[in-house]
């Protein structure tokens, strides 16, 4: 599967922005999905994960309550929705595929994934 991620933008902090992953194949839907990102300087970190049938999700302490992941199989398209930025949210954002189930790996792990899209930058100005 090919990944291409976008939506990403200059905000303020307090602010919202959406992110979207675009899949192409027919097999999107037996991927477990997440996204990472990564700060300047900084290693590449877990923010969410969501199951093949969006029916479990995973949340980095640091997002949890603000951001939400969520997929549609038919559209071939996974999101990230980020309410209440702040400025240590600034990163390039990530979407990452694995033809798994979720409760098969560790999600939170980025080796585990084999496809990666090219990353979308977030920045949160304060």
């Amino acid at each position: 599967v090919q990944l291409q991620a976008s939506g990403g933008g200059l905000v303020q902090a307090g602010g919202s922005l959406r992110l979207s992953c675009a899949a192409s194949g027919r097999t999107f839907g037996s991927h477990t999905m997440g996204w990472f990102r990564q700060a300047p300087g900084k290693e590449r970190e877990f923010v969410a994960a969501i199951s093949r049938r969006g029916t479990a999700t995973y949340y980095a302490d640091s997002v949890k309550d603000r951001f939400t992941i969520s997929r549609d199989n038919a559209k071939n398209t996974l999101w990230l929705q980020m309410n209440s930025l702040k400025p240590e949210d600034t990163a390039l954002y990530y979407c990452a595929g694995k033809n798994d189930d979720a409760a098969n790996f560790n999600v939170r792990r980025r080796n585990e994934y084999a496809y990666w899209g090219q990353g979308t930058q977030v920045t949160v100005s304060s």
